[in-house]
C-alpha cells in the first residue's frame, strides 16, 4: 500500500521557499587538465572503438580555398535551445537507487555535469504514475481536499534521485506530465457522466476540470517544496492512447476546453510554469479528426493564450510534422519528449542502429524542437521495472546488470550526449551551408559565450574530410566512418 504524506502548510504558500534548497558548494577535486585546442572535438564510432574521445585541431592560418567547406552563417538563426536529456521515471529511480551510493554519483556526474559529463540539462518526470512507476497512483486517489499527497515513490525514489541530480547541475529543467488523471475524475465517455473506476483510458469528467487544475497546482508546490522546482507541464501523455496501462483519453476539444481552466489556476498560484499541448506522435496516431491537434487549440485565442506550445513523440510519423506546425504558428514552441529504444527497433544491436539514432536527434532539432529528451535514462538488463500493460519491450538510455554493478550504455546515450556535450542551454540554432557529401549531416549552433558547436554525424563507411570556417576562422577536420562528432570552438 502506497503511503501518502501530508503536505499540510507547505502548500498555502507559492512564495515558500526550502531553507535547504541552498546548492552546496562542489568540493570534489578537478579532473585532470585534458589537451586543449582551439577547436575541441568529442568522437563515438559504431563499432565502440571511440565513446567521446576527445580530440581536437587548431585553426588555419592563411586562406582558406578549401572547396569542401561548410559555413557556419551565424546571421541566419532558427529556434533557442532549452536543453536535452532523458526520462527519469519511478523505474529509472528504483534502479538507480540500488546502485552503490558512489557508483550512482559517478554516473549521475558522467551525465549531468556540464563541465565534466555530457551536461544533460532537461529532464522529464512523471505527475502519478506511468508505464515504468512501481505501482499504479496518482497523488489524489480518494476524493476530498485534504486527501492530496505525495506517495512512496516520490519520496523514496523519485525525489532523492532528482535532488542529486539537481546538486550536480542547479540550472537544470524539469517537464511532468501526467499519465491519468485520479480515476474519481474519470468518466466512460466523451462528455458523459457515467464514472469510470479504471487506470486505463476514460476521459476526464467536464465537473472535474477545476479539481484536475486544482491537482496540477497541488503537485508544482509539493515538489517545489522539496527542492525540485517543475520548470514546466505537459497536459497529458499521449492523449489519444487509452490502452497504456496508466492512460487518459483526452482529444484537441477537451485539452482545449481544460487549458482555459488550468491557466487561470496556475496564475492565481503565482506558477510561472510552461504548458504545452499534445505530448504524443508525430502521425496523430492517424487519427484525420485529430491532425493539427495543437494548432486546433491555437486557433481559440484564450486557450492559446496559456500555451507555450506543442510536445511531440516519435513513435509514428515524421519529424518533418513539427516544422509543419511551426510554419502555421512560429509564434509557439515545439519541443520533443519521447522516443525509446526497444525490441521492435533492434535497440541493442549498436553498431547497425547507432548511426540512425543519432541523425534521429538532429533531424528533431533541425525540425525546432528546443528541448529533446528520449525515454527511461536507465533501465535494468529486463527492460524492468514495468507496469503490466506497458511496454515490456522498452530498453532505457543505458541498461544496468540485475547486480547493478555493469552499465551498458545504447544508442540513445550518445543521440542526446552528442547534443548535449557542446550545445548548452540559451544556445541558438545557427545557418550552416556548403560541403555535404551523401552520409555526413549536421547541425551548428552559438552558445551564449559566443562559443560555436558543431554536431556532425558520417553515416558512410568512409572518414570524410572537410574544412568549417565561421566569420573568424577556419580548420580542417576528418570525420571517421559510422561516427559522431561534436565540435566545440
Amino acid at each position: 500500500m502506497k503511503a501518502l504524506i501530508a503536505i499540510g502548510t507547505i502548500l498555502m504558500s507559492v512564495s515558500f521557499v526550502c531553507c535547504s534548497c541552498t546548492t552546496k558548494p562542489n568540493n570534489d577535486p578537478e579532473p585532470p587538465a585534458e589537451p586543449d585546442y582551439n577547436v575541441n572535438a568529442w568522437v563515438s564510432t559504431a563499432s565502440r572503438s571511440q565513446t567521446f574521445n576527445k580530440t581536437g585541431v587548431d585553426f588555419s592560418a592563411g586562406t582558406n580555398m578549401s572547396p569542401n567547406t561548410i559555413r557556419l552563417r551565424p546571421a541566419t538563426t532558427y529556434q533557442t535551445m532549452d536543453g536535452f536529456g532523458a526520462a527519469i521515471t519511478g523505474s529509472t529511480c528504483y534502479n538507480l537507487m540500488k546502485m552503490s551510493a558512489s557508483d550512482r554519483a559517478d554516473f549521475l556526474k558522467e551525465v549531468f555535469d556540464t563541465a565534466t559529463g555530457l551536461g544533460y540539462s532537461y529532464v522529464r518526470i512523471s505527475i502519478g504514475a506511468s508505464d515504468f512507476s512501481l505501482s499504479e497512483y496518482t497523488c489524489w486517489d480518494v476524493q476530498g481536499a485534504d486527501n492530496f499527497g505525495l506517495t512512496s515513490e516520490e519520496t523514496n525514489y523519485v525525489i532523492p534521485i532528482m535532488q542529486e541530480i539537481l546538486a550536480i547541475n542547479p540550472k537544470l529543467k524539469v517537464i511532468g506530465s501526467p499519465w491519468t488523471c485520479p480515476r474519481w475524475m474519470k468518466v466512460q465517455n466523451k462528455g458523459g457522466s457515467t464514472p469510470y473506476n479504471s487506470w486505463t483510458s476514460g476521459h476526464l469528467n467536464t465537473a472535474h476540470y477545476q479539481d484536475y487544475a486544482t491537482y496540477f497546482v497541488k503537485w508544482i508546490r509539493a515538489f517545489q517544496a522539496k527542492c525540485v522546482p517543475i520548470y514546466s507541464v505537459t497536459i497529458q501523455n499521449e492523449p489519444l492512447n487509452g490502452g497504456n496501462s496508466a492512460s487518459l483519453l483526452m482529444e484537441w476539444d477537451e485539452m482545449r476546453d481544460f487549458v482555459k481552466v488550468l491557466g487561470p489556476k496556475l496564475q492565481e498560484a503565482g506558477l510561472s510554469t510552461k504548458v504545452y499541448v499534445f505530448d504524443h506522435n508525430f502521425n496523430y496516431d492517424n487519427r484525420s479528426d485529430q491532425e493539427d491537434y495543437p494548432i486546433k487549440i491555437y486557433n481559440d485565442a484564450t486557450a492559446a493564450s496559456f500555451v507555450t506550445g506543442s510536445a511531440y513523440h516519435d513513435y509514428g510519423g515524421d519529424p518533418s510534422e513539427c516544422t509543419d506546425i511551426h510554419t502555421q504558428r512560429p509564434d509557439k514552441e515545439i519541443i520533443f519528449t519521447e522516443a525509446s529504444i526497444g525490441e521492435w527497433n533492434h535497440g541493442r544491436d549498436f553498431e547497425n542502429t547507432f548511426t540512425g539514432s543519432v541523425e534521429r536527434g538532429l533531424q528533431y532539432v533541425q525540425n525546432w524542437c528546443k528541448a529533446v529528451m528520449v525515454w527511461n535514462l536507465m533501465l535494468d538488463i529486463n527492460g524492468a521495472p514495468y507496469r503490466p500493460g506497458g511496454c515490456d519491450e522498452c530498453y532505457g538510455v543505458v541498461d544496468i546488470s540485475t547486480d547493478y554493478k555493469t552499465i551498458t550504455r545504447n544508442n540513445q546515450y550518445y543521440q542526446i550526449g552528442h547534443l548535449s556535450k557542446v550545445v548548452k542551454p540559451n544556445a541558438v540554432r545557427i545557418g550552416a551551408s556548403g560541403y555535404q557529401p551523401n552520409g555526413l549531416v549536421y547541425q551548428a549552433f552559438k552558445n551564449t559565450d559566443g562559443t560555436y558547436a558543431l554536431v556532425l554525424l558520417n553515416k558512410s563507411n568512409a572518414e570524410i574530410t572537410f574544412t568549417v570556417e565561421d566569420d573568424n576562422h577556419y580548420f580542417s577536420y576528418a570525420v571517421p566512418a559510422k561516427a559522431a562528432a561534436s565540435l566545440k570552438w
